[in-house]
């Protein structure tokens, strides 16, 4: 059964940075689009989730979001089964619960689960809170 459990949330000043880890098990990066999407605290009811980044095999590139785009950066190591989320210049726009999500062997590219699809993966972790103090 895959599993996904986020870690590295937490209090950080405006300005900072934080590093978001993400372990996946259950299975492998072969065929697969991992993303990070954020939520407000509080708006789980909304359903919505923000796209931040994503990448498949499937697409040549990565996606961020428009407004996160210098300051974000997906990574991963694929011996450990994690993907990573750094985030430079942190301000407080970006308190949310992160949540790392997969989908096994996809239809469609990173860009289109983060772009607004965020509802066709089929695997979510439980979230991590990121609280941005000014």
């Amino acid at each position: 059964e895959a599993q996904l459990v986020e870690s590295g949330g937490g209090l950080v000043q405006a300005g900072g940075f934080l590093r978001l880890s993400c372990s996946i098990s259950g299975f492998t990066f072969d065929d697969v689009t991992i993303g990070w999407f954020r939520q407000s605290p509080g708006k789980e009811r909304d359903g919505v989730r923000e796209g931040v980044s994503c990448f498949s095999l499937a697409d040549v590139g990565t996606y961020y979001a428009d407004s996160l785009k210098g300051r974000f950066t997906i990574s991963s190591d694929n011996a450990k089964n994690t993907v990573y989320l750094q985030m430079h210049s942190i301000n407080p726009e970006d308190t949310d619960v992160y949540y790392c999500a997969a989908e096994e062997t996809p239809d469609y590219g990173g860009s289109y689960y983060c772009g607004s699809h965020w509802y066709g993966m089929d695997y979510w972790g439980e979230g991590t809170l990121v609280t941005v103090s000014s």
